[in-house]
Parts: C-alpha cells; structure tokens; sequence
C-alpha cells in the first residue's frame, strides 16, 4: 500500500458523497443547506480561503452565502450581521474567518454565533460536547485527520498517540477524538521534556505546531502514521515554498503512513466544513443524515 495519504483525493470523495446527499435532502426534504462566511478586511490568505469555500459550497449543491465587510467595521456591526444570520432559516452554518481585525475581540464574536449554527466547531458549547463525547460539532481540521486516521488504519483502539501541539483549534480537539477512539493519548507541547522520546512511542504522531519541520524522521517510531497539520511558508533558493511540522524527506521512510504537505490535511479542512454544514442542516430541520 502506498505510504502517502493523499487528502486531496479523500477530500473529492466527501465532496461527490455530500453532494449525493444533498441532492437527497432537496428532493425528499425540500430544503438546501446554506453556509454564511463573514470575512473582515483584507487579508489576502483569508481571501483565497474564502473564495475556496465559496465555490466547493456551490459545487456540492449548497447555497452560499458571503458578507464582505471592511476592515474598519465595528465589533457591534458584525455582532448585529451574527444576529441576523442567527436568525435566518436559511442559514445552517455560519463562519466567520479569523483572524480578526485587532479590534475586534474573537472569543465575543465566536460565542455570539449560534451553537446549533458553529460549523467550525469552536462555541464554547460545542468544545464542552466534544469534551464530554456528546454529539456536537468537531473542528474541520481535527475532523479531516480522524476521518483519514481511521480510513487508513482501521480500528484505532488501543494505539498510542502523540498531538504535537496544545491550540484550541486543532491540538485539543484532536486529543479528544483520539480520545473518543480509545487512543492512549499524550497532548506534547514546547515545554515538554525530551519531545522526540515521547514521540518514538507513538503509533500516531499528529504533528500541530506551526514550526516548520520540527519534527525529524528519528522521532518517529518504525510503522508510525505521522499527521502533518502545519502549513509553514519558507524561503528557498529565493522561492517561497510550503511546508508542514514535519521534516517530510526523513520521515517519509520511516512512517508507515504519512500526509504530505501540501495536499495532505488541508484540502480535508473545507471539505469537513461542508459536511458540518449539511450535518447541522439536518439537526435545524430535524431529519437523519443521509447515508453513504
């Protein structure tokens, strides 16, 4: 089996299978799921990202749906532009992309955002279901790799697992799905003592650190699955390359899986917030998700 894990290719088969079942939802449900991004300014990665998600949304059959707002808008104009997207029946999900305007003060903005609507998974509703192994709604990107984990290796009960990385985004929740698997779980971190022992004991090592090819290739165990969270931008030869946390060249010949970056975990991200999307639609409308 070949070592690559390839998420560009997992990403188009979650797409084509939510398209199937929306297509479902509209025919025998009479209703389309609708995802709102709020974007705030001018970041130009944000950007690209937001023009992304706007076309795969279309492209599986949902409706979406985009605000555009300066970047010298308020914190209490955005909040009244949460409210209203609260409240419309037609709006399943709602995004809104970070980082923010300095401003503006994220943890108000997120918490103002209907749980039930929290496609990201970040309301503090959401994080305590996730924590506590209710059925809320898990961050896109920790999503994507458990997604990827378990098609690859199966059953995951009983592996040891190592999350490089402690962020409420990614590291944390991570944890808690390994967790969910029953994974034996170690959450390692900038201050933890003797990092790459702790990682050789890991089946899976998940690496969510934001450095740039932290994690070398004797760090991993023989046979591990390594999942590469970074996307890191360094220069080389004058040329602006992608890169993950982990050193790929080393590692690749030891892991017995392994995500590239790019086209590993990051093409997974939108194509978990569209599955969100159509999994919250059909909690709003109170009928089953469709199966494969």
């Amino acid at each position: 089996m070949n070592k690559i894990i390839d998420g560009k290719l997992f990403a188009e088969g979650l797409r084509a299978s939510l398209a199937k079942k929306i297509s479902y939802v509209k025919e025998n449900h009479g209703f389309t799921p609708g995802l709102a991004v709020v974007l705030v300014g001018e970041d130009p990665a944000s950007q690209v990202y937001v023009r992304n998600k706007g076309k795969q949304t279309t492209e599986v059959g949902m409706k979406s749906i985009e605000h555009k707002l300066d970047e010298s808008t308020s914190q209490e104009a955005l909040l009244k532009l949460i409210s209203e997207l609260n409240a419309d029946d037609s709006v399943h999900g709602i995004l809104v992309q970070l980082p923010l305007p300095k401003h503006i003060d994220e943890p108000t903005v997120l918490d103002s955002i209907n749980y039930e609507k929290d496609v990201d998974g970040f309301h503090l509703m959401n994080v305590g279901m996730l924590n506590t192994g209710a059925d809320g709604v898990v961050p896109c990107t920790p999503l994507g790799c458990i997604m990827m984990l378990k098609d690859r290796l199966g059953d995951l009960s009983g592996k040891s697992a190592v999350v490089v990385g402690r962020s409420n985004i990614v590291g944390k929740p991570m944890a808690a799905l390994l967790l969910q698997e029953s994974c034996t779980v170690t959450i390692a971190h900038s201050r933890t003592k003797d990092l790459p022992a702790v990682c050789r004991e890991a089946d899976i090592v998940v690496a969510a650190v934001g450095r740039p090819k932290m994690v070398l290739g004797d760090w991993i165990k023989p046979g591990a699955a390594v999942i590469d969270v970074g996307i890191n931008r360094i220069e080389v030869d004058g040329k602006t390359k992608l890169v993950g946390d982990v050193d790929f060249d080393s590692a690749e010949p030891v892991a017995g899986a392994i995500t590239p970056v790019p086209g590993g975990v990051g093409p997974m991200t939108i194509a978990c917030l569209l599955h969100n999307t159509l999994q919250q639609a059909c909690r709003l409308h109170k009928v089953d998700m469709p199966k494969d």
